[in-house]
């Protein structure tokens, strides 16, 4: 409601006809610028309320659009009639009773009508007080509660001035609540702008990003139809290789003899090449006997050499082994020739056996039986040959001397031992 001043009978807005009338209560009278004065428990209508009043009844209770309908029912009005002038012919046309008047009243009673009951209940004027302040302080049916205020049988002159003064300062307070409503009005649309703006900024760039799309999808819809295209020109082809390979096998007809010849010639080559490898590892096999064979061949020398001595020689012998025959069991096979060269320089006849590594165990107990001397070397050789020449060293009485290491000085050391223990004086 725009902010302006009431337009009264006998005064200005906000200012009483009589300073009385703002301590003084009194029933219902005629004033000087009022209605007749209401008897009884009728209530006023809208002509029989204080001129004076009619103003803030109309500006309150009515929009302007409805105003202006509810008028143009009873009166002819110019197309361009402003708000002010229908405000101010409303207001001065409800003075008397009049067709406006009386429209104006029933369209009020019809749409207060709950609170009019409401007010109703209220028999003294402090109680209709009551209820003002209460529908004051909700703000919520301001425009209700003046009606059935300034219309109810019990208010007096008191009452109605301090109605009049507080439906001024609402207005007052209406006027500045909606300049600050312009300011933030004025403000939202300033915003609503700023936001259109950005709004249609991201509609051309949703819009330009939903071209770029559609021509990337009817690129990639081309491409599928052209690689659908490759695919049935690929079956097509395939198809047709397959037609001439059918083709070529009908003309061919021992084509799968052939194949089955081909099949055979590959497993006879896959059969060849295998007994090509068991025939190698065959021949190696036998190149192993036979140099197996010669040296048990040279070990029956030796052993042979040893029986045809003759005792007396060996007797008659006071230095070195005397002709004794050592055996040498493990060792290193590098070292044999070395082990060798020391049992003879002292004299004695040299045998060995490698422990099992290569030679057969069952070879071991005919070197042990034509042995004087045992050598064995328990580090180069396995558990089966040590517990092997130690029962039979034990069980024929030959002395069996063990050493640790494989090296020609331990040997050295352990021949001179036995050489020592040979020559000592029974």
């Amino acid at each position: 409601m725009p902010d302006f001043p009431f337009h009264v009978a006998g005064g200005h807005f906000g200012q009483p006809s009589s300073p009385l009338d703002l301590f003084e209560r009194k029933p219902a009278i005629q004033s000087d610028d009022a209605s007749p004065t209401v008897v009884g428990s009728r209530r006023r209508k809208l002509w029989e309320v204080p001129h004076k009043f009619h103003c803030p009844i109309v500006g309150t209770c009515f929009e302007v659009d409805e105003l202006r309908g509810l008028m143009k029912k009873v009166m002819h009005l110019p197309p361009r009639t402003s708000d002010f002038v229908l405000h101010t012919t409303a207001v001065g046309t409800c003075e008397t009773r009049s067709p406006l008047a009386e429209i104006l009243h029933k369209h009020l009673e019809k749409r207060f009508q709950l609170t009019i009951r409401r007010f109703a209940q209220a028999k003294n004027v402090e109680a209709l007080e009551t209820l003002w302040r209460e529908a004051t302080a909700s703000g919520c049916e301001i425009p209700a509660a003046l009606w059935a205020t300034w219309t109810h049988p019990a208010c007096d002159v008191v009452l109605e001035q301090a109605v009049y003064g507080d439906i001024h300062m609402i207005q007052h307070q209406i006027g500045t609540s909606t300049r600050a409503d312009l300011k933030t009005l004025n403000h939202l649309r300033h915003e609503n702008q700023h936001l259109r703006a950005q709004l249609e900024k991201a509609r051309q760039e949703n819009e330009a990003l939903r071209s770029d799309k559609a021509s990337a999808t009817h690129a990639l819809g081309a491409r599928i139809v052209e690689l659908r295209a490759e695919l049935a020109g690929r079956d097509a082809s395939i198809a047709k290789l397959t037609g001439q390979i059918e083709q070529l096998r009908e003309t061919l007809p021992d084509l799968k003899d052939r194949q089955t010849l081909l099949r055979r010639a590959s497993d006879a080559e896959a059969r060849t090449a295998a007994l090509s490898a068991n025939s190698a590892s065959l021949e190696y096999e036998m190149k192993r006997l036979r140099e197996l064979l010669g040296h048990a061949e040279e070990t029956i020398s030796q052993l042979a050499s040893c029986d045809e001595s003759p005792t007396q020689e060996s007797s008659a012998q006071n230095d070195g082994l005397s002709g004794k025959c050592v055996l040498c069991v493990g060792g290193r096979s590098n070292l044999v020739d070395a082990y060798r060269q020391l049992v003879e320089e002292q004299g004695g006849r040299f045998l060995h056996h490698d422990g099992g590594l290569e030679e057969s165990l069952h070879r071991i107990d005919g070197v042990l039986a034509a042995a004087d001397l045992v050598i064995c070397q328990a580090g180069c050789i396995g558990h089966n040959a040590y517990w092997r020449v130690k029962e039979q060293c034990k069980r024929t009485g030959k002395r069996c001397l063990f050493v640790k290491g494989s090296g020609v000085s331990s040997f050295g050391r352990i021949v001179e031992a036995a050489v020592e223990a040979a020559v000592e004086p029974k």
